[in-house]
């Protein structure tokens, strides 16, 4: 077995500690913070959607490449998450924002924004951190709002496969970065390139 395979292995096993670590941990009570949608005001118990766990994505919104490339990933499994529990990504994007946001990357999320205020001060998943981006797991018990677990999503973390494969062909961190398109204007267009935006 290699160093990169026995790391690896090391690597999984540790994957399952931290998920049993994380089982034991107990919640911690939270507000029931209000949010605004399409369709009005929220609030944090509203985004459940009659679900006990809650996963709400903190996304940096529409400014941010790297925030667009995890929320397309997790919108590739969005079926099998929301099998699970109730899933929402926020931002501080108004709703209107957000929702061609969505359109233009194909989405399917509930979205809410938090404006950047109240809950966001309190809930960044990095303390003292703000708008930063990662995943919060909430869960209703005995009439509360109980916080699980947060996650900061960042380059290499485990909640973006791209870092992975990048990994595995040999390609560092530094040497990528997401974009919104990958699309690169030929030199000449068979149609005579009239009125294309790159």
């Amino acid at each position: 077995m290699s160093e990169a395979q026995q790391l690896e292995r090391e690597l999984y096993e540790k994957a399952l500690k931290l998920a049993a670590l994380r089982k034991a941990e107990p919640g911690v009570e939270v507000s029931n913070y209000t949010f605004q949608t399409l369709e009005g005001e929220t609030t944090l118990s509203g985004l459940f959607a009659g679900r006990d766990r809650l996963l709400v994505i903190h996304n940096m919104g529409q400014g941010c490449r790297y925030c667009t490339l995890w929320a397309d990933g997790i919108n590739g499994i969005l079926s099998h998450l929301e099998d699970a529990m109730a899933v929402a990504l926020v931002s501080k994007d108004p709703p209107d924002v957000q929702r061609r946001m969505a359109q233009s990357r194909g989405w399917r999320f509930r979205m809410a924004s938090h404006g950047g205020g109240a809950y966001m001060t309190a809930q960044s998943v990095m303390e003292g951190g703000g708008n930063m981006p990662g995943g919060v797991i909430y869960e209703r018990a005995h009439g509360k709002i109980m916080r699980r677990g947060r996650a900061v999503f960042g380059p290499g973390d485990l909640y973006s496969p791209m870092w992975h494969f990048l990994s595995l062909a040999g390609v560092a961190q530094s040497e990528w970065t997401p974009q919104f398109r990958y699309w690169t204007r030929p030199e000449a267009l068979d149609d005579g390139g009239e009125n294309v935006r790159d």
